[in-house]
């Protein structure tokens, strides 16, 4: 799930356009000036449940340069963007929007490089507790692979996703999950798959659980509140190494 992959992916625009972020600002009732930067700082930030003040001692600032900086066309040096970056726990290019728009995975491969398998161990630090995967199912039309917002749950993962959805219609069957991170940069990368039976969560203290751990709702918006299940019975995982 990025570039890291996080959730600064969702907006996309110009890293610090002075014109286009200030006529954007209005927008979403966001102060007139804010710009992209400021949008994006504000959405990891608040994801994070941070204030301007504890921002501020993270990235050693002032609360109100963090405040000037979400709310007024700015273009600090980009040693404060690295550690404003470094606090919230995402890339300047993620910050600023400069990799919104851009496909992992396009630079050069490199000659040294080799596929390695990873251990069940690693791929379940891997999977963490929260992010982005994919669930892939079998529908009436053919096999359909949906981005989903999951939690780890026991051994498996947890999504929510609408009571009609494809992939809610898909209990009782049996479904990957996968998740991979990208880094163009080095032209590395890694990607960890689960394998078995997904199943729709009805146990209601497993629900209260679930909604309880969840950080947000899921990207996608609507009436998603349906938790889905995969308990793998595979865990497989592998990484592009390079030598020397």
């Amino acid at each position: 799930m990025k570039r890291s992959r996080s959730s600064a992916r969702q907006t996309s625009g110009e890293a610090l356009g002075e014109t286009q972020g200030t006529a954007r600002g209005t927008a979403h009732g966001a102060p007139p000036g804010r710009t992209d930067l400021g949008r994006r700082l504000v959405a990891r930030r608040e994801a994070l449940g941070l204030s301007r003040e504890e921002l501020g001692r993270r990235c050693g600032a002032d609360a109100n340069y963090v405040a000037y900086l979400e709310d007024h066309v700015a273009t600090p040096a980009i040693g404060t963007l690295l550690r404003v970056a470094d606090a919230l726990g995402v890339t300047v290019d993620d910050l600023t929007g400069a990799s919104a728009e851009r496909v992992p995975g396009r630079s050069g491969a490199r000659r040294d490089t080799a596929l390695v398998p990873m251990a069940e161990d690693e791929c379940r630090r891997l999977l963490g507790t929260h992010g982005v995967g994919r669930i892939a199912v079998s529908t009436d039309e053919g096999p359909a692979v949906f981005p989903v917002n999951y939690v780890t749950a026991g051994p498996g993962v947890a999504f929510r996703t609408a009571v009609e959805s494809p992939a809610a219609r898909a209990a009782g069957t049996r479904a990957a999950f996968e998740i991979d991170h990208i880094d163009d940069v080095t032209a590395g990368g890694w990607s960890v798959l689960l394998v078995g039976g997904l199943t729709a969560v009805t146990d209601g203290a497993e629900l209260r659980r679930l909604s309880a751990v969840a950080r947000s709702h899921p990207w996608a918006g609507g009436p998603r509140s349906h938790w889905m299940l995969i308990t793998p019975d595979r865990v497989t995982g592998r990484r592009v190494v390079h030598g020397g």
